[in-house]
């Protein structure tokens, strides 16, 4: 299957390279899709994406999309731009569905500012994100619980991956997620983590999914 890899902020698609690599092992075919955020606006980055994603749906096959962090955000903003396209799933690795607190804190500083422009100031935005509509596509979103307790500010009790707290993931407050105990940064590069998206693309009896949420 043919699968799109999309990077978070502040990365390149080299961060997401060995998980291509797993997935080129497993049978399938990876593709990336690159942007730098601190140089082009994040509605030309969405915009770019969407034209990608309208290309893929040329092709009239299905298609995988994986997003870590402002990745999965990118693909579910942008997948609502391409309604011809075969989504067999849209994975989200630790992407803040909801507007991230540390987002709304980094705002204030410049350094973060200067990084993540304007794709900066949608996730410290609430408003912004009543504008992006929820997946019309199967998706998962995969959460990490690995954050160091000296991280914890300010998610207080809250489980989180240094990053992102579990409950800033959800689309739905519903959503059944799957929990790792990893940090935000390096989740893809996990093997427990790549082994249940590798399932997620095939059979679950073939390699097995982790227990989901307790709910």
């Amino acid at each position: 299957m043919r699968v799109l890899l999309v990077h978070g902020l502040g990365r390149t698609w080299l961060s997401l390279a060995r998980l291509g690599r797993a997935l080129r092992r497993a049978g399938h075919q990876p593709e990336y899709f690159a942007y730098y955020a601190f140089a082009t606006p994040y509605e030309t980055i969405r915009e770019r994406l969407a034209s990608r994603l309208r290309a893929l749906a040329e092709r009239r096959e299905p298609v995988a999309l994986i997003g870590h962090s402002l990745g999965g955000l990118l693909l579910r903003h942008a997948v609502v731009e391409a309604p011809r396209l075969r989504v067999h799933r849209l994975i989200m690795l630790g992407t803040p569905n909801q507007p991230p607190r540390r987002a709304q804190r980094a705002a204030r500083w410049r350094w973060f500012r200067m990084l993540a422009r304007s794709s900066g100031e949608l996730l410290a935005s609430p408003e912004a994100y009543r504008r992006i509509p929820p997946p019309a596509v199967p998706y998962t979103v995969v959460a990490g619980t690995g954050g160091l307790r000296l991280l914890g500010r300010p998610f207080g009790a809250e489980r989180h991956d240094g990053i992102v707290a579990v409950d800033e993931t959800r689309v739905r407050g519903a959503d059944d997620l799957l929990l790792f105990p990893v940090g935000h940064t390096f989740m893809m590069n996990d093997r427990r983590v790549r082994q249940a998206l590798l399932g997620l693309l095939g059979p679950d009896e073939a390699i097995g999914l982790p227990a989901r949420e307790d709910r």
